[in-house]
C-alpha cells in the first residue's frame, strides 16, 4: 500500500501537467442574457449591455412574455467595427402552457431566406441572410427597428457588411433571436475566379446554419449555454 501511494505521489505532479495542457489557455468569455448564457468566439469582443422588454403572445390570456436582449461587438486591430451580434432571450425559464407567437418567415427579394416550419402558425424557425446589406439603404428599409437601435449606439460598420438573423420560437414559450452585422471580410473567402465567385456565399450560408443548431441546442439546456460560432474567415489584417 505504501509503495503504491509513493508512486501515485511522484505521478501526480506529471498528472496535473497533462491537465494544465489540455486546459484552455484564453477561456471563451460569456455573457448572461435572460435565460440564456452567451458564449462569444475568440476576439476583441464589448460589450453593449442588455435591456429589458416584453412581447405579446397569442392566444390574449397569455398576455406578455419578459425579454431580456444583450448585444456585444467585435473590434479589430486598429479598433474598427467588424460585427454586432444583437440577441434575444426569455428573461426566465419557467415552463408556460402553449404559446402562439405572432409574425412568420417572410420571403424577400435578394435574402436567402430558410423557413424550417414550413409556414407553421404555431411556432418560428426562420433564417435569414442579406449577403449585400449595405446596398440602397436596404437596412433601413427591411429592418428599421435594428437600423435605429445602431445609429442610437452610434455603430457603423464599413461597407461592404452582410445581415444574418435567426429566430426561433416554441409553442413551449421559448424564444431565442440573433440579429448579426458582420464585415463581409469575416464571411466570404477572396475570389480569384468566377467559379470562386458562385460559390463565395457558401461560408457565410454554413456560418448561419451554425449558429440555427447552437440556437436549438441552446433552448435544451439548463443554462441556456449558446455559443455563437466562430466566423469562417480570420479577421483581417490591417
Amino acid at each position: 500500500m505504501s509503495l503504491m501511494i509513493t508512486t501515485i505521489r511522484r505521478l501526480l505532479p506529471c498528472a496535473l501537467v497533462v491537465l494544465a495542457a489540455c486546459a484552455p489557455l484564453s477561456p471563451e468569455p460569456h455573457y448572461p442574457v435572460g435565460r440564456a448564457r452567451l458564449a462569444l468566439p475568440p476576439g476583441a469582443w464589448q460589450d453593449l449591455g442588455v435591456a429589458d422588454e416584453a412581447v405579446a403572445t397569442l392566444p390574449a390570456p397569455v398576455g406578455r412574455i419578459a425579454l431580456q436582449t444583450r448585444a456585444v461587438a467585435l473590434r479589430g486591430a486598429q479598433q474598427q467595427l467588424l460585427a454586432v451580434l444583437r440577441v434575444q432571450t426569455n428573461r426566465d425559464n419557467y415552463p408556460r402552457e402553449s404559446v402562439y407567437w405572432p409574425g412568420d418567415c417572410p420571403r424577400q427579394t435578394g435574402v436567402l431566406v430558410e423557413d424550417a416550419t414550413r409556414g407553421s402558425p404555431v411556432r418560428v424557425d426562420c433564417l435569414r441572410l442579406k449577403r449585400w446589406a449595405g446596398s440602397a439603404q436596404w437596412l433601413e428599409k427591411s429592418e428599421p427597428d435594428f437600423a435605429q437601435w445602431l445609429e442610437q449606439h452610434k455603430l457603423a460598420l464599413d461597407k461592404p457588411y452582410s445581415y444574418l438573423s435567426y429566430r426561433y420560437a416554441s409553442t413551449g414559450g421559448a424564444l431565442v433571436q440573433v440579429d448579426a452585422l458582420v464585415d463581409q471580410r469575416l464571411l466570404t473567402p477572396r475570389v480569384r475566379n468566377n467559379e470562386e465567385f458562385l460559390l463565395a456565399g457558401r461560408p457565410a450560408l454554413q456560418w448561419g446554419h451554425d449558429l440555427r443548431q447552437a440556437v436549438r441546442v441552446s433552448t435544451g439546456m439548463m443554462d441556456g449555454y449558446l455559443a455563437i460560432p466562430p466566423f469562417p474567415m480570420a479577421p483581417p489584417v490591417p
